[in-house]
């Protein structure tokens, strides 16, 4: 007996969402029909897919081989949708799984996909927003937001917009601790690191002239934080100085709470990406908001607006 098609489906967003209550959620069915339809999917191919605990559920070796399979023929199913439809057709049908960093993702990529969902309302979509580093390939996505420089071979990228960071400490912080006059006085300052760096904390700032290599400097600090988000507001309480995306600083720099440090000797820039798998089909829905995304900041990001000046001492 061939297997059930949903039951194929009901698995791969099992193994996408990373457990079975997850995916009953994005499904809109009760974890039973799901947990059914693996089983039966299992049954009929006579293999073990999922192994499954009281913490959850883990994908076999069999499972993973053919959750690889299955999810280029669904790549496939797509491209075939795509190409019968015909690429001037003005729907947009499908599923859309997009992993992005927290901040970037729900101030300036939710409004523009969102809007994006609403013009193709036979477009399903799978948002997931996380600070950390996401494997595209293995979580099933089909496109990714990344922010800096990439140095993943395996991935096509097309860049978004750019992405200036700043050096900044609050007002507060200046007045009883003084402000760095050099790249290498911010050693004697407490800084705010990210804490999802792999490696001993290190800034990055421009090079003197070109031609030159970037200066960096490794940093120390107390506080070490995984978002952009709080590095900001630690920042603002006056805990160090914080290297940050404009796009996280900007308000702050704007109202005062905020100061730029140093910007004769700016921070080597990052870029922003849209990035997806070259090992799989690129559907109409993924070309298309890729397409969004760069119109949307063709004409300059919106965080790219004059910062308020320093507060008088």
């Amino acid at each position: 007996m061939d297997p059930d098609f949903g039951d194929i489906r009901a698995f791969i967003q099992v193994v996408d969402s990373g457990g079975v209550n997850a995916a009953a959620t994005r499904m809109n069915v009760s974890k039973s029909q799901l947990s059914a339809r693996v089983a039966r999917l299992e049954s009929t191919l006579q293999a073990k897919l999922l192994h499954r605990s009281p913490r959850g559920v883990a994908v076999t070796d069999a499972g993973q081989r053919f959750y690889e399979h299955m999810r280029e023929v669904l790549a496939r199913m797509q491209q075939a949708v795509d190409e019968a439809s015909g690429e001037d057709a003005g729907s947009i049908a499908g599923s859309l799984r997009v992993a992005a960093p927290m901040t970037f993702g729900t101030a300036y990529l939710g409004p523009v996909l969102y809007d994006f969902m609403r013009e193709h309302p036979a477009l399903e979509l799978t948002l997931e927003l996380d600070d950390r580093y996401v494997d595209l390939l293995a979580g099933g996505y089909d496109l990714g937001v990344r922010i800096g420089r990439l140095h993943d071979s395996s991935l096509m990228a097309r860049r978004i917009a750019p992405s200036r960071r700043v050096l900044v400490c609050s007002p507060g912080y200046a007045h009883h601790n003084g402000t760095p006059q050099a790249i290498d006085d911010i050693q004697q300052h407490d800084c705010i690191c990210y804490g999802n760096a792999s490696v001993a904390p290190y800034w990055q700032f421009a090079p003197r002239a070109d031609g030159e290599a970037p200066r960096q400097i490794v940093v120390r600090g107390r506080t070490h934080l995984n978002n952009g988000d709080s590095m900001r507001d630690a920042a603002i309480a006056g805990l160090g100085i914080a290297l940050l995306p404009l796009f996280i600083a900007a308000p702050a720099l704007r109202e005062g709470t905020l100061i730029e440090l140093l910007p004769g000797s700016p921070p080597t820039a990052d870029a922003i990406y849209a990035v997806y798998p070259q090992t799989r089909y690129v559907s109409r829905a993924v070309r298309a908001l890729i397409d969004r995304l760069v119109a949307a900041f063709d004409e300059g990001p919106p965080w790219e607006s004059p910062a308020a000046e320093p507060p008088a001492s």
